[in-house]
């Protein structure tokens, strides 16, 4: 109960967001290959779903899920695994800081070529060799994330995005995925391994 009114500054934490440092070409081919194959549009999507490549995501106690415009709600089994890791890990980390119940928010998951098309026109990182096509990437907010306190400080608010980007980094150092910290889309763009 503590936390929740708490005005403390946490600027004690390492700055690991610009480790995250991974480029496209680091990663397509294998997410090509681990991947499910593209989807053109919704319809594919759904095959992939009945079929089981694909696995729905729910917002939990640990992340929560954003409507998506540009996206589906589902990952690879593998790439559900790791968010799943990424959330527990977080929710750890911060509960131990004192912000215990703050989830991070995931912004984007499963594209299809058809939304590529109409998000190419706003996010200059939206390609046609994308992970995204493939199932196996996800973007996190790091400018925003959804807190259990009274009093959200700037403090709070850069400590939660170094925290989360500890964790990714960290599971990167494992090679369990590749990791982009995206400054102009404002969040961290992972990729399973």
């Amino acid at each position: 109960m503590v936390s929740f009114f708490s005005r403390k500054c946490r600027n004690y934490q390492q700055v690991y967001s610009r480790k995250l440092n991974d480029r496209i070409t680091d990663y397509t081919y294998h997410a090509r290959l681990t991947g499910i194959e593209k989807c053109s549009d919704a319809k594919d999507i759904g095959k992939r779903i009945l079929s089981g490549q694909l696995t729905r995501i729910n917002s939990s106690r640990q992340y929560k899920v954003e409507n998506m415009s540009y996206s589906y709600p589902y990952l690879t089994r593998d790439s559900k695994i790791l968010l799943d890791e990424i959330g527990k890990r977080f929710k750890k980390k911060v509960k131990r800081d004192g912000l215990m119940g703050s989830r991070f928010i995931i912004t984007s998951m499963t594209r299809t070529t058809e939304k590529i098309r109409g998000l190419g026109k706003t996010n200059i990182n939206a390609t046609d060799n994308s992970p995204h096509l493939n199932g196996n990437a996800f973007d996190i907010s790091y400018a925003r994330f959804s807190f259990r306190k009274l009093h959200v400080t700037e403090c709070d608010k850069w400590y939660m995005k170094e925290a989360l980007a500890e964790v990714i980094w960290q599971l990167r150092e494992e090679k369990k995925c590749w990791a982009t910290y995206e400054r102009n889309q404002g969040c961290f763009h992972v990729v399973t391994r």
